[in-house]
């Protein structure tokens, strides 16, 4: 018998919102692919600035990422 944690975690999936498309694209692209969305996170995205030999991080924009699993 199956180890449910082992099949849970191999059933899970991470979609990201592409540059070109919007959320629905994105969860019809996930529908499509036969999963669920479960979880909906923002990820900062950040650019690297050298300031006078000191580096610094500037948040340009995000992304936004869905955890599905399959259904």
């Amino acid at each position: 018998m199956p180890n449910k944690k082992t099949n849970k975690k191999t059933n899970k999936k991470r979609f990201e919102v592409e540059d070109n498309e919007t959320i629905d694209q994105c969860l019809k692209r996930i529908e499509m692919e036969g999963y669920v969305p479960i979880r909906r996170t923002e990820e900062p995205v950040f650019r690297e600035i050298d300031e006078n030999g000191k580096k610094t991080l500037e948040p340009v924009g995000r992304t936004i990422v869905f955890q599905a699993v399959k259904q």
